[in-house]
């Protein structure tokens, strides 16, 4: 356990030296200025149609982005200059620097779920909201949104660790997160996409009526824990037999 601490704390340093962790303001700044551009809609609750607002640019393009940005830069320096050979001469299980790596990927997607929630606290307060907030919607919201994005840190991860390129993984992901928009629509395949998956989880219950929004919560979290396990496993079972 205290070599597994050592490990995280020495993933978190690289991550600060490089400054890359300040991406995680980018999606909710960007969400903020959408929400105080969108006019209001009179026939929804005031604190629902501002985070479906916010939540919806987020969830449909930052944030599977992000996914795959946290992911290739976590394996950027191993990938330089032998680095792999360097960090896996240390008494470290290759187990333990995985696990380390996913866990800092989907920790700075924790706090983006979190900034995005009191980016929305803040300009409901600034508009001067005066219904109560919905506090279950929202943690469920941004949770699941968490969640969800789980499947795609884990292939991510995979990828990134496959390939050399930093910009390949980067590239794969803009690729696979345009078409976003029109896979949402479809329920047929919509709930088993994993760059849809994130914004399928944020937008509320009732937000919209079409598509794979319709799907039930339950069969589409079964679908993602499901994606995860399968994705992390293999990486991980690539990343234990692969060559260095």
């Amino acid at each position: 356990m205290r070599t597994f601490l050592n490990v995280l704390r020495s993933e978190w340093l690289k991550m600060r030296k490089a400054n890359i962790w300040l991406l995680v303001f980018v999606s909710p700044a960007l969400a903020a200025v959408s929400g105080f551009l969108q006019p209001m809609l009179e026939d929804l609750p005031q604190w629902e149609w501002l985070f479906t607002t916010t939540a919806a640019m987020h969830a449909f393009l930052f944030l599977p982005l992000l996914t795959g940005v946290f992911a290739a830069f976590v394996c950027r320096y191993e990938h330089a200059g032998g680095g792999w050979k360097q960090v896996l001469a240390l008494p470290v299980s290759r187990t333990q620097l995985y696990l380390a790596k996913f866990a800092i990927v989907i920790a700075l997607l924790a706090v983006t779920q979190l900034l995005l929630l009191a980016v929305v606290l803040i300009i409901g307060t600034i508009k001067g909201f005066t219904s109560a907030v919905p506090w279950d919607v929202f943690l469920r919201s941004v949770l699941g949104g968490w969640v969800a994005t789980l499947p795609l840190a884990s292939l991510q991860m995979f990828v990134s660790v496959a390939w050399a390129s930093f910009a390949a993984p980067l590239a794969i992901n803009v690729i696979f997160t345009i078409p976003n928009m029109l896979i949402v629509n479809s329920s047929k395949y919509g709930p088993y996409y994993p760059w849809a998956q994130p914004v399928l989880s944020m937008l509320p219950q009732g937000q919209a009526d079409y598509g794979a929004f319709n799907v039930p919560l339950e069969t589409l979290l079964f679908v993602i824990l499901g994606s995860f396990l399968v994705f992390f496993a293999s990486g991980l079972t690539y990343f234990q037999r692969k060559e260095i």
